[in-house]
């Protein structure tokens, strides 16, 4: 009897010596599913910290009616903005060095393309395509956001083209202002005439060659012509201090010309006239 005592005695109190190492056991690997868990949830708010900065600024493009944007930037880098604005345009824009690292905050809805970039930087230019043969309004082909004070882009930055078709007259007296009467009423009378001035254009012509009338304006202008057509239209008419674009509009549809917007001047300067074959489609091959 005693004996059997004892070992009962034994048996429990192996029983209650073992049970907290089971327990303990048993704990263990819950502590480490914990730990898991909490890495997980703590990466996750890493990640949920890091999409702020990638959606600091909201840009939506419209095409219709007409082109404009909507921005709202808090803090967003000019950079980022820039680049986006690009993908959506279809278009480059350059950034000067300058500003890549500047934050931005602003907010504008349905703003046209020049206003809206106005916003951007401290000096802005815009290089366009003007299709003769379209209604549609002056393409944009290079956005540039500089710096102030920054020197003007290059005229080629991204017009098209380096061929130039050359003027070759044999006309000494050419740019000498008329000092009689008789003089005077002679230059009027010439067959092609051509100033600018005031940034407005004036073309008086009868029955000239077209290519001669564009290589004039070219020289008159001080920017290439390429002429990619050997085009057989003649041109009469007579054309009164027009912008550049309605004038040259009154000219050919077959003409495409390459302008700049100066938005920090609001000024706006013709960069290149082509006049291409009509069978050949365009853009693209410039």
């Amino acid at each position: 009897m005693q004996i059997r005592s004892v070992l009962s005695c034994a048996f429990v109190l192996c029983s209650v010596l073992c049970f907290p190492i089971a327990a303990q056991e048993t704990t263990k690997p819950a502590a480490r599913g914990s730990r898991q868990q909490d890495a997980k949830i703590e990466e996750s708010k890493a990640e949920t910290q890091k999409i702020p900065g990638k959606l600091a600024f909201n840009l939506r493009v419209k095409t219709k009616p007409i082109l404009n944007l909507s921005l709202k930037a808090e803090k967003a880098k000019l950079a980022d903005v820039s680049q986006e604005l690009s993908k959506r345009l279809k278009v480059p824009v350059f950034l000067a060095p300058a500003l890549e690292k500047q934050l931005m905050s602003v907010e504008f809805s349905e703003l046209t393309l020049e206003p809206a970039v106005q916003l951007l930087a401290p000096a802005v230019y815009i290089d366009y395509e003007v299709n003769m043969a379209t209604a549609a309004p002056p393409q944009p082909i290079g956005i540039f956001l500089y710096a102030d004070n920054q020197s003007e882009p290059p005229i080629n930055a991204v017009v098209p083209g380096n061929t130039q078709s050359l003027l070759i007259e044999g006309n000494t007296e050419e740019g000498v202002e008329p000092q009689s009467e008789e003089d005077k009423k002679k230059q009027e009378e010439q067959p092609l005439r051509i100033l600018f001035e005031k940034n407005h254009l004036s073309v008086k012509a009868k029955q000239q060659p077209l290519s001669l009338v564009l290589l004039k304006i070219g020289e008159e202008l001080g920017i290439p012509v390429d002429i990619r057509y050997s085009s057989t239209d003649t041109v009469s008419t007579e054309i009164n201090k027009l912008p550049v674009e309605d004038a040259i509009r009154q000219l050919s549809p077959y003409i495409l010309l390459f302008v700049r917007a100066d938005l920090q001047h609001s000024e706006r300067r013709a960069l290149r006239l082509v006049l291409y074959d009509p069978a050949k489609t365009i853009p693209g091959e410039f």
